[in-house]
Formats: structure tokens, sequence, C-alpha cells
């Protein structure tokens, strides 16, 4: 498994968690395009703060590492890391890529 593969697996199972306490029109759907933030985004920020808690945890169980995902300049960014489950792992990506370097 590479590693984009294993940033997927540590959201999705993150989306998991948080789904199991949410009524189903409120659930993320686990695919690159899922909204997380924004208008169209089904969270509340409650769940959104829990759901980005759990991948920070995932993160860091799957790849050994202490990271921290969040930064109020994030979410002002004209294109936020926090749009989509697809834009989440590749900011992922890339932080994990200058931690390593």
């Amino acid at each position: 498994m590479n590693k984009d593969e294993r940033i997927l697996k540590a959201i999705y199972r993150a989306v998991d968690t948080l789904n199991q306490g949410l009524v189903a029109e409120s659930r993320i759907e686990k695919a690159p395009n899922a909204e997380l933030y924004g208008r169209s985004s089904r969270l509340e920020s409650l769940d959104f703060v829990t759901l980005i808690m759990a991948v920070e945890a995932n993160i860091q169980k799957e790849f050994g590492v202490e990271f921290m995902i969040t930064d109020e300049e994030l979410l002002s960014k004209e294109t936020s890391p926090f749009a989509t489950l697809g834009t989440l792992s590749d900011y992922l990506g890339k932080q994990l890529e200058d931690q390593s370097a």
C-alpha cells in the first residue's frame, strides 16, 4: 500500500467513526469528492472538528509521527484543504512530505 492509499485509509477510518454517530442524511460518503467544509457540507461545526481530530489521530498512528492538521489560516484560504476528502488527502500528503524532508 502506497502513502496516498494509507492516507485515504486513515481518513476513511475517521469518516466511519464519525458516521456511526450521525443521522443518515448527515453522513459523509467515503469518496474523494465528498464535501467537508463550506456551503454544501452536511457537517455541523462540531462534527467537522471531531472528524479532523480523528484524522489527526489516525495519521499519527498510521505513520508514527506527531501531526497537527489545523491552522487558523487554512480555513480562510480561497481553496481550502478541508473542502473535500480528496483535498484533505492531498494536503496531508504534502504535509507528510514536508515533515520527512
